[in-house]
This record gives C-alpha cells, sequence and structure tokens, in this order.
C-alpha cells in the first residue's frame, strides 16, 4: 500500500506535530519578535484548525498568502537570510493544515529539520544547538514510529528504547563529524559569503537621530567581550571609540562619505599603555570599536581621518580583534583649515535660540576662551539638567527644544545639543559614539560591554591640546539622575533587586557562551594551525592536517564498522531478546551456537538442565514458529513473545552437570 493512502492515526500525527513544533522553537527564537509572534500565532490557530481534519484549501491558500505578505511587509520587502529564515518558518507552521497520511506527516518532519539548519545562519550559540538537537531526536524517533505503523508492528516501544536506538545512530556518525570539524583544512577567508540580514539588529550606526539610541540602551545582550594583557583601564577611562559623526542636517548626525579616504591624523600617546583582545559579536555592520585611542589598525580592518575603525567585511560572526590602546597627549596640534570648516559646519535656519546663545557667550568671553565656554556649559549643564530615559520626540529645533525648554534627557540629546551649541561658538566639535565602561565578570577574569553601554559624546578642538574629549552626560549631578537603563532592568526593584543569585546566575551564563564562543564559534584558519601546540608541535603544515584528517576518517569509519557488526535483522525486537536469551546460559557453559538450531540447543539444554528444559523447549518451539512459520498458533503477537523470552531467567542458585 503506498504512504499516500496510509492514514495517521491521532498518536503519531501528534507526535510528528510535536517534533516540527519544537524544530520550529529556536528558529523563532532568534527572529525578531513581531516576526516570530506573527509566525508562532500562525502554527498555533493552524494546528487548533486542523486538530480534526484537514483544512479547505481555500482557506490554507489563504493562509499561507496572508502569512508570507505578513513576513514580507514585516521585512520591508528587503530579501536577507533572515527573511528567508522567516518564510521557512512560516511554511513549516501552516504545513499541518494537511498532514493526515504517512507521506504528509514524513514530509513534514523532513521539512522541519531544515528549521535548526536555519537558526545557526542567525545564531550558533550553545542555547540553539542544544534545542535543534531535541528538535532532531525527536524527528527521529518519530520516524521511527511512523515506519512501525507503516509495517503494521503494533507493539509499544518504551521512550527510552526508542530514544536508545536514535542515539546509536547518531553515536556512528558524531566521532567522523567531529574530526571533520577539527581537522579538515579550514580557509583563512570563506570562497562564499552568507546573504546579509534584511531586518537590522540594533547596534552602532554611522547615523544618528533623535529616539535612536532607545533601541540599543534598552537591549543588555553583549557588544563585546574585552581580555586584557598587563595594565587594565579604569572602568571611566573605558571608551570604546566607534563611529565618528561630523555632518548634521538640522536633525540627523552622519559619519562623512569621504573621511575613510584621508590618512589618520597625527596623535601623541601618553605613557599608559593597554594591550588587549576584544571578542566582538555579530552586527551585520563593518564598525569596529576600540579603546581610545587605537595606536595602530589590525588586519583586516583600516582606519579613518578620525581613528574610528571600520573592517573589510561586515561583521556576520563573531570575531576577535588584538589591539593596543593608549590615551592621547595630544591629538592633531594643528588643524587644516578644510578639517576647521567641516567641525564648524551648520545647516542654516535651525535652532535659532542655541546659536543666540553661543554669540552672546563667545562676545562675552573673547576670540580666544574656547576652554572658557567648554567649561561654562559645562557647568550649565551640572547645575540646570537632568538625566533620563523618559523623553519626548523632538521637534524641529531639536537643540533648542532640549537646551531651553525640556532640559533631560539622555546621551543622545546631551552630545548633540552641545556640539551644535560649541560650533555656534565657534568651537569645531563632533560627535563620537560608542561605547563606555563595561562589567568585569569575575568568573574568567574578562570584561562585559553590553549593548546597553551604548553612548555618545563629543569632541572639541582647542588651541594647543588638539581634540580633546568631552563628555557632557557625565557632567550632570548625580542628584538629578532620575531614570537609568539599571533602574529598568528586571529585578532592580522588588523582592529579587536585593539579590546576588541573579548576578551570579548571569555571571556563569555569559561565562559559559564565552567559552562556547572560544571553543568552537571562534576556531578558524589561525587556531587550527596551532591545534597540536598543547603537545609541542608549534605549526601544522597543510599537508600534515589532510594525513591527520584521513587517518581520523579510516578510524571513524572502523568504529561505524564495529557498532554496525551485528546483523540488519538484529533491530528486530524479538531477534534481539532470542539472542540475549541464549547469551544467559553463558555461564553454565550453555550458550548457544551460531550455527545452532534453536530446536536443537533446547534440546542440548535439556539434556545438561533437566530442570530447565521443559521452559526453554516452549520457548524454543513459539520461536520457531514465529521465525519460520509465519507466526505463533492462535495468532498471538511478536510483543508477547518478546515479553516472554526476555522474562525467562535460569535461576542463579540451579546447579547442573554438563
Amino acid at each position: 500500500m503506498s504512504d499516500t493512502a496510509i492514514a495517521l492515526d491521532p498518536s503519531n500525527r501528534r507526535w510528528a506535530l510535536l517534533a516540527a513544533a519544537v524544530c520550529l522553537l529556536p528558529l523563532l527564537l532568534q527572529l525578531p519578535f513581531q516576526v516570530a509572534l506573527a509566525v508562532g500565532a500562525s502554527a498555533i490557530v493552524v494546528a487548533l484548525l486542523s486538530w480534526r481534519r484537514p483544512v479547505p484549501g481555500p482557506l490554507r491558500l489563504l493562509i499561507a498568502v496572508g502569512l508570507i505578505a505578513v513576513v514580507l511587509s514585516l521585512s520591508r520587502f528587503s530579501i536577507g537570510r533572515d527573511t528567508g529564515c522567516a518564510l521557512l518558518a512560516a511554511m513549516l507552521a501552516i504545513k499541518p493544515s494537511e498532514t493526515f497520511a504517512l507521506r504528509d506527516a514524513r514530509s513534514l518532519l523532513g521539512f522541519a529539520l531544515f528549521a535548526p539548519f536555519a537558526t545557526f545562519l542567525l545564531d550558533q550559540g550553545p542555547v540553539s544547538l542544544l534545542l535543534g538537537v531535541i528538535g532532531a531526536l525527536l524527528v527521529l524517533s518519530t520516524l521511527q514510529r511512523l515506519a512501525e505503523m507503516e509495517s503494521g508492528d503494533v507493539q509499544t516501544v518504551p521512550m527510552r528504547q526508542r530514544l536508545f536506538g536514535v542515539g546509536r545512530l547518531l553515536a556512528v556518525g558524531l566521532p567522523l563529524a567531529l574530526a571533520t570539524f577539527w581537522l579538515f583544512p579550514r580557509l583563512p577567508n570563506p570562497l562564499w559569503g552568507i546573504p546579509e540580514r534584511a531586518m537590522a539588529r540594533t547596534g552602532l550606526s554611522d547615523r544618528m537621530s533623535p529616539g535612536d539610541y532607545m533601541d540599543l540602551l534598552g537591549d543588555d545582550r553583549p557588544a563585546l567581550r574585552a581580555r586584557f594583557f598587563g595594565a587594565i583601564p579604569r572602568q571611566e577611562q573605558m571608551y570604546w571609540r566607534g563611529p565618528v559623526l561630523w555632518d548634521f542636517d538640522g536633525r540627523t548626525w552622519t559619519q562623512p562619505r569621504w573621511h575613510p579616504d584621508l590618512p589618520a591624523t597625527p596623535v601623541e600617546p601618553g605613557r599608559e599603555r593597554w594591550d588587549y583582545e576584544i571578542e566582538l559579536e555579530p552586527t551585520d555592520r563593518r564598525q569596529l570599536v576600540a579603546l581610545d585611542l587605537p595606536l595602530a589598525t589590525p588586519s583586516g580592518a583600516q582606519s579613518s581621518l578620525d581613528h574610528s575603525l571600520q573592517t573589510a567585511r561586515p561583521l556576520t560572526s563573531l570575531t576577535r580583534w588584538r589591539l593596543q590602546s593608549a590615551p592621547p597627549a595630544q591629538y592633531q596640534a594643528t588643524l587644516p583649515r578644510e578639517l576647521r570648516q567641516f567641525a564648524l559646519q551648520l545647516p542654516p535656519g535651525f535652532n535659532p535660540r542655541t546659536v543666540a546663545l553661543a554669540h552672546q557667550w563667545r562676545n562675552e568671553a573673547g576670540p580666544y576662551a574656547d576652554e572658557a565656554i567648554v567649561r561654562r556649559s559645562l557647568d550649565w549643564i551640572r547645575r540646570d539638567f537632568a538625566y533620563t530615559l523618559t523623553t519626548p520626540l523632538l521637534g524641529r529645533h531639536s537643540v533648542d527644544e532640549f537646551l531651553f525648554d525640556q532640559k533631560a534627557g539622555f546621551c543622545e540629546h546631551f552630545s548633540s545639543s552641545f556640539v551644535v551649541l560649541m560650533r555656534a561658538a565657534g568651537i569645531p566639535a563632533r560627535v563620537v559614539t560608542g561605547y563606555t565602561g563595561g562589567y568585569r565578570n569575575p568568573i574568567g577574569g574578562y570584561w562585559l560591554v553590553r549593548r546597553s553601554d551604548a553612548h555618545a559624546w563629543a569632541e572639541v578642538w582647542l588651541r594647543g591640546r588638539g581634540w580633546v574629549r568631552v563628555d557632557p552626560t557625565a557632567a550632570v549631578a548625580p542628584e538629578r539622575i532620575y531614570d537609568t537603563v539599571e533602574s529598568r532592568a528586571p529585578g532592580a526593584e522588588g523582592m529579587l533587586g536585593g539579590l546576588g543569585a541573579a548576578r551570579s546566575l548571569i555571571d556563569v551564563g555569559d561565562w559559559v557562551r564565552r567559552g562556547w564562543n572560544d571553543f568552537l564559534i571562534g576556531f578558524d584558519a589561525e587556531r587550527q594551525q596551532h591545534l597540536l601546540r598543547p603537545f609541542g608541535i608549534e605549526r601544522i603544515e597543510t599537508r600534515t592536517m589532510i594525513l591527520l584528517l584521513a587517518l581520523a576518517v579510516a578510524l571513524g569509519l572502523l568504529w561505524m564498522l564495529w557498532l554496525s557488526r551485528h546483523d540488519e535483522r538484529e533491530r528486530d525486537p524479538v531477534l534481539r531478546a532470542w539472542h540475549r536469551l541464549s547469551r544467559r546460559y553463558r555461564r553454565f557453559g550453555l550458550e548457544r551456537e551460531p550455527s545452532e538450531p534453536a530446536s536443537a540447543w533446547a534440546a542440548r539444554v535439556a539434556a545438561a538442565r533437566p530442570d530447565l528444559g521443559p521452559a526453554l523447549t516452549a520457548l524454543s518451539q513459539r520461536f520457531s514458529d514465529w521465525r519460520y512459520a509465519g507466526g505463533e498458533p492462535g495468532g498471538r503477537s511478536a510483543s508477547a513473545l518478546a515479553k516472554a523470552l526476555r522474562a525467562h531467567r535460569p535461576p542463579a542458585n540451579a546447579r547442573g552437570e554438563r
């Protein structure tokens, strides 16, 4: 009978739907929230509509078209790997609407296995792998159930035994897979890349508009991890420099297009030196951050005029960068006329009150009192301004509204308004974005910088000193800090707020993730060549790597042959029980010979052990009838025979003579 005509029983259909749902879960966790919500809700609705009977064809078509339209609209009709993964999830969510035959169930399960693999295009973390493995185990177990249903074997196999069989299958290929992972020669640069995301991740950008930083400040995921070799800067010195924004159109600050083509400006570094390695989480952008200021440009990146770093390729995966930085003693003491003009440009017709105040300050201070104007503005902030994340969206004259009306905001408002005020007063200034601070994880001794540590500050050019970092947000008086990211964090207030257990759990979780990144995700061509360094072999050549891989493959094949040494018939539960019964007589020297018929073996045992002869003779006759006569008399099932064979035990205290 064709598997198309075999209808699924309710139990096997539920197992198929459960396995598909578990495979879909890790993919949903990596999709944008709105997309995941739409796909997950559709999966639940489809499962309820098709619980007893297939969904009519027109309705299935309507659901499919509607869900595809929702996914594409949420991705703004841009095609990328996340859009493709979302469409895969959508198709998997509506497939159960027609899954009522054996072939449909197999199709659903085969399709479901693509979901964990698609998840790895978005995230390679341990949680994604664990959920993917659980889903794959459920799929394989369910496929076994379907095979038993198709063969007509109605016996109930315990789940533990079924999972053991699936684990045995996985154990056959696991050593070979591990050997290929560790020893297959890796290329320093991939021959091809995966498509970029259509739905951008939150992260540092080459532009800053009012409200942009709210997404970053609310994102508590890791941005980078840093490990220092030697001196460690104080936490207040940790300014992780990212994109530098020069151009302002009245609302949005942007990184100019001309600055990557110009050489980095000269810097006289201070006496402090920081040697460190950063592990940068994927952002799908090219911005690389470094402690202010980097002394050299790492391989694979380029430094712009203002010492912001960009990578040659988008950061679509975890990357590591070894860097050295030092605080500047003097940063570009001489400012060329063209750069000075760029650092003073303001769009006409915007923020008239700010411009008038800056002119007033300049007239009162004189033409060369730039530092006095900077101090005056910081004193004003310290006296009258407050820090809060609860801010209304500003209008056309955003700087005027912030400085004279609102007087409360976060780093985005302070840095932008400060730079506009400085430029209007004739002081060259620019906005610098990046991260500030960090948290030292006591487990592992590394520093963790989260995306919520995103920050924007300012640089002003002062005669005799060059570019000087000024953080106007830090000038806010402590008593005027009303609303911060920390105060909005879960558990910051209430019963759990004072407990350290949650903090310790987070530390352990991030330490595990860092170890995972170091052990697996960060295993590249360079680390592969130093794989045998603990054994005194400094570097493995490609030829040696291929020989080691060939040896590992040979050993893996031998392992597979050893695990598969039993005949194919051993998979039958009755045969397994029969062979185990034979081995129970080994301690008496009465184990069945490989070529010995069942009746002859029973007769030999009866001659040596009369007390066991009748029971074993009856079991051997039942086995012979099942094996060679097409079944036992009376229509007894194979499961009953297997149960009887498993239950037979020769008494341990019985004594017989050979």
